[in-house]
């Protein structure tokens, strides 16, 4: 089996594609879905709260990108998973994922733009996630 890839191992132009996956544009969520890129396609739908996307990524030897969309979600064992990695970037990206200021100071320092990019688009999905989940009345019943 082929080992898994971190974010930070993709083509500066296929992480484009993701922010703007991430950002719920569908031309770019197909494009990596039909490019070989659907673990990533599905990981942009795994961090805007698919629950499919998460269960794909798990049983289609993508559990690291699974567990980091649930660590940037705070949930505590995939955090702590993430910390026994001792992988810097992935402890970095979920944390400044969840507002961690030293964190988001660690990609400013090594001047990792487009993760810079890509985390502030995430917190901005996590803010409409929270509000979406106070306003009752959009659930789906």
């Amino acid at each position: 089996m082929e080992k898994e890839k971190s974010l930070n191992q993709y083509d500066i132009k296929v992480l484009l594609a993701l922010v703007k996956s991430l950002q719920g544009d569908k031309i770019f969520f197909k494009y990596l879905a039909e490019n070989g890129f659907l673990e990533l396609a599905a990981w942009s739908n795994c961090v805007r709260g698919d629950v499919e996307a998460l269960k794909w990524l798990f049983n289609n030897g993508h559990s690291t990108l699974a567990i980091l969309s649930n660590a940037i979600d705070g949930e505590k064992k995939a955090v702590k998973w993430i910390e026994l990695t001792k992988d810097e970037f992935l402890i970095n990206f979920a944390a400044a994922c969840r507002g961690d200021k030293r964190a988001y100071l660690w990609f400013r320092a090594k001047e990792l733009q487009i993760f810079i990019y890509m985390i502030t688009e995430i917190k901005e999905v996590l803010k409409v996630q929270v509000k979406d989940s106070i306003f009752w009345y959009r659930w789906k019943w």
